[in-house]
This record gives C-alpha cells, structure tokens and sequence, in this order.
C-alpha cells in the first residue's frame, strides 16, 4: 500500500460536517483504507480494533512525549510536566503513580454518596418541568462540580472554569486551532494552589502540592508549583470534558431507543451494563494523536519514523471485525472490552470516576421520568478536535 491508496476516501478530523457523523466514513476506511494517510495535514490514521488496540498498547513505537491532539503534535509544542498525556516512561510512570492513588475503584465508590446527592438536587430542581436540556442543566454541571469537590476549587468558579477548557479545542470553520499555550491554560488555577500551600485541606491539590516522591533522577522531593498547576488543570479539564460527554450521549441515546430505557426504569441493576455500551457506541474521546518512533509496517504500507498518526478508537469500538452488528445501539450487549477509556499505558486513569458517575446520573434520571423525546430541532454538536458530543440536549418530558 501507498500514500496515495483510498485517495478517493477522505478523512478529517477538523471537517465539521464528517465530525457530524463520522461513522460512514470510518467504516470505509476499516475497509478499504485500514492505514490511512492524509496528505492535508500529513497524518496517517488506523481504524481497525486490533490495529488500534495494538498502538495502543506499544508505547515504545507509538509515543506521547510529542503530543497526543494532531495540532500540538505539528506545531511541535512541547508541554509542561504533569501533562500525562503527552508524557512517555519513565516520567509518565512516576507522575502516573501519584495519581493512582486517588483514582481506585474503592475511592470512587466512597465519592458515590456525594455525587448521588448533587445530581439529585439538581434533578429535582427540574422536578415538574416539562422540558430541560440534558447537558446545559444537567450534564454540563454534574462533572465540574465532581472534580471541583475533589481538587477544592469553588462552587462559584467551576463553571468560567469549566466553559475556558471548553474553548481551548473548538473547530470554526472546519480548521485546525492553534494549539493552546498550556501555561495561560493552568493560570487560572494559581491563585487556588497559592492559597492551598498555606491552607492545606483534604483535597486532592493539597494531595498534590504535600505528597514526596522519587522522581526519574532518583531524587526524594515534592511537586514543583507549575507541575502541580498542570496536575490541576489537566485534572479539571479531563475530569470534565469527557463526562460531560458520556451525559450528554446517555440522554439522547436512550432518548431515542424508549422500549431499551423503559427496560432500563424497570430494572436499573442493568445500568452499568447501558453505560459500557454507551460508550462503545459513541465514545466521548474518539481520536487519540501519537508519533510514531520507527518505522511501522501496517497493511502492506509504512508509516515513516517521527510521522503523526492519529488512533481512531470510536471507529475501532464500531469494527464489525470485532463486534457483532456494531452500528446498532443494544443495552444487553457482552462487550468483552472497548477502547473508550484507551488501552494499556495511557488508560484513562479516571475511568473508573467516569463510569461511577455515568452510571448514578442515569440511575438517578430514571428514578424520576422514564420517558423522553429529544427535540433533535434545537440539539447542539460541539465540534472539538479532543472530544465529541453534546453542547445542548434538549429533551421533552412525556
């Protein structure tokens, strides 16, 4: 194969109108393009289940020390330390470690009371309306405010938080943005860690400024400040982008499937296994960026060593070389494993945070209404080069 093969299949992830539905054009090039190359931008891209899961796993040959969104990775911009993402072994061991302490199931499963409790409130806010939008009053707040628990970050400042991580990786007009400056990105969280130094709480950013190590060097110390500043605000932006998502999806996927939600409202036990096909179905971060160290053989082709080549995990959850008849939304389905979360190395270390949360919200909707129609007419995709899903979900209660 060459880079010219599957020309006639194109494939942008900064085009609006395929980030609408890109699942047409993913399954093409499953089948006709399984290494794909665009010239455009000078990415190649695999979409197939093994292809990705196994990039996925070699993080020798597939690297995130350059950068893991395809516009950071070109403009060569090297992020701050802390950035687990775009971080590479030995670092990414170290910094993954102090972190995964936090993440356990058992922690998460101590935060469910407190999280069950705030979507309560909130649902019970909308509590006789006829209407509401399943992401601006609900979706969009659950998550921010979840994390802003965790780290100590104000009620009364989540959500300018939330909405300037927001911004960072909107499409216009079908363009790459420029990659953000990660330091103006960690700024906002200064005056908080300034003021946690002095007046330590249980929290996780005091976690975070207070924990020793032993970092790459051998050396014992603790967090500098700007590696605890883009602790945080990766913590924040992570903690809520991708949540939001699968929120937004669970009110329109169920929106739009009522004989699986009505099964649901009778038997909630089934509601973590709604969540998982949930995010096999539309995975809230369906791209993943890495540069490749070496050569790479894939389906009769090369991809060159330093090229940029882009993982699409969404399309591998809807590989039909993997899951049986994947285009079709099923509740009961036995997923033996997807890619939502990523694989190996760089499995999102807040997973287990966002299926507790995902699963209370839809256990906590389907207590008060079992039935709703979205009003498709004034529903909002956001178009992000990052994640993929809702801005606004307006639903009708019936």
């Amino acid at each position: 194969m060459t880079k010219t093969q599957g020309a006639e299949i194109y494939y942008d992830p900064y085009d609006l109108t395929i980030d609408a539905d890109p699942y047409p054009v993913w399954r093409r090039l499953r089948d006709s393009a399984p290494l794909y190359y665009n010239e455009k931008y000078d990415f190649y891209a695999l979409s197939r289940f093994d292809d990705v899961e196994r990039a996925l796993t070699d993080w020798g040959t597939y690297i995130s020390g350059e950068g893991f969104v395809l516009e950071i990775i070109k403009a060569g911009v090297r992020l701050p330390p802390g950035n687990l993402l775009a971080e590479d072994p030995p670092v990414h061991d170290i910094h993954r470690g102090l972190l995964s302490r936090v993440f356990t199931p058992r922690k998460m499963a101590a935060l469910e009371p407190q999280v069950r409790a705030l979507c309560a409130r909130l649902l019970d806010e909308l509590s006789g309306a006829e209407s509401f939008d399943f992401v601006a009053d609900f979706g969009a707040i659950v998550p921010m405010r979840v994390i802003g628990m965790m780290l100590g970050i104000p009620e009364g400042d989540q959500e300018a938080i939330r909405d300037a991580g927001t911004r960072r990786h909107q499409l216009t007009e079908g363009e790459a943005p420029p990659p953000t400056d990660a330091h103006s990105t960690a700024q906002p969280f200064a005056e908080y860690i300034d003021w946690r130094a002095t007046h330590p709480s249980d929290d996780l950013m005091t976690e975070l400024i207070t924990t020793e190590f032993t970092d790459e060097t051998g050396t014992t110390r603790r967090l500098t400040r700007e590696e605890v500043l883009t602790y945080t605000s990766v913590l924040a932006g992570a903690g809520n982008e991708t949540t939001r998502r699968l929120i937004g999806w669970t009110g329109q996927l169920l929106g739009e499937h009522p004989d699986q939600r009505r099964e649901l409202a009778a038997d909630r036990s089934a509601v973590p296994q709604a969540i998982e096909e949930i995010l096999r179905f539309e995975s809230p971060s369906p791209v993943q960026g890495r540069v490749v160290s070496r050569d790479v053989e894939h389906h009769g082709g090369t991809i060159p060593a330093g090229s940029a080549v882009l993982l699409l995990n969404s399309s591998a959850n809807r590989d039909e070389r993997h899951f049986t008849d994947p285009d079709t939304f099923d509740i009961h389905r036995r997923i033996d494993r997807h890619l939502a979360f990523g694989h190996g190395l760089h499995f999102c270390l807040g997973a287990s945070l966002a299926r507790m949360e995902g699963r209370v919200v839809l256990d906590e909707v389907l207590k008060r209404w079992t039935d709703w129609e979205v009003d498709r007419d004034n529903a909002v995709l956001d178009h992000t080069s990052t994640t993929r899903g809702w801005t606004n979900l307006p639903v009708i209660i019936s």
